[in-house]
């Protein structure tokens, strides 16, 4: 109880910037937790797929990694679902990359949406929270320059208290949302890393698969004469 009334005195003493102030930080809340939530499921979606999908990635087994891809949400499944397609009509591995980048383009505004927000909201608690301090000391100045000696004490004391409360609830919401952009920002380029990273390996095991098939004809007709010969001795 005491802490609630710590927190109304404060509201009321602050001003009326305190107000939005609360409100940006609210919303900065928001942003973070939501995108904490969707990071952290779509890396552990992408990490429990890929983990599915490297043993039929290995025998080249394609109808299995359809089956896979198109039955799951995960981000990767977008972007391999993208290599697969080209892979059946491309024999270049240059057309694969392209469509698997096109998918990229697709997802990552999906994995960075919102997260810069928070830095924004920063700079704008900040600032309110500045607005709220000049203005306190305006009203500090003023009271002071027309109030009696005796009041011109308390009144300077009462009018400073709200310019740094101001200062101090800007600064709190600043920082707090900052730190959060930090956070959300180095997650956000691991799980874009992760997916470059999937994509060059998919892209090395078609190249392989074609490297095989390519020379398992070859290696025939080497076979056909040698048993030919054996025939005729």
């Amino acid at each position: 109880m005491n802490v609630m009334n710590s927190i109304v005195n404060f509201f009321k003493d602050g001003g009326v910037f305190l107000y939005p102030l609360a409100l940006i930080f609210v919303v900065g809340v928001a942003i973070a937790v939501e995108r904490f939530v969707y990071l952290t499921r779509e890396t552990a979606r992408n990490r429990a797929l890929w983990h599915e999908l490297v043993p039929a990635l290995g025998v080249g087994n394609f109808k299995q990694l359809i089956a896979l891809t198109q039955d799951s949400k995960a981000s990767i499944a977008t972007i391999l679902s993208y290599g697969i397609a080209r892979a059946a009509n491309a024999r270049r591995r240059d057309d694969v990359e392209k469509a698997m980048d096109e998918s990229l383009l697709e997802v990552i505004p999906r994995i960075e949406k919102r997260t810069h927000y928070l830095s924004s909201l920063a700079n704008v608690g900040l600032l309110i929270g500045l607005l709220g301090t000049i203005t306190g000391l305006i009203r500090a100045f003023s009271a002071v320059a027309t109030a009696n000696p005796a009041e011109k004490a308390n009144l300077l004391a009462a009018s400073i208290s709200v310019a740094m409360n101001n200062t101090a609830s800007g600064l709190g919401v600043a920082i707090t949302l900052l730190l959060a952009h930090m956070f959300l920002e180095s997650k956000t380029t691991s799980l874009i890393d992760s997916l470059e990273i999937a994509s060059v390996k998919f892209l090395n095991s078609i190249n392989e698969r074609q490297g095989q098939a390519e020379t398992a004809p070859s290696a025939a007709p080497t076979s056909r004469p040698a048993a030919a010969a054996r025939g005729a001795v």
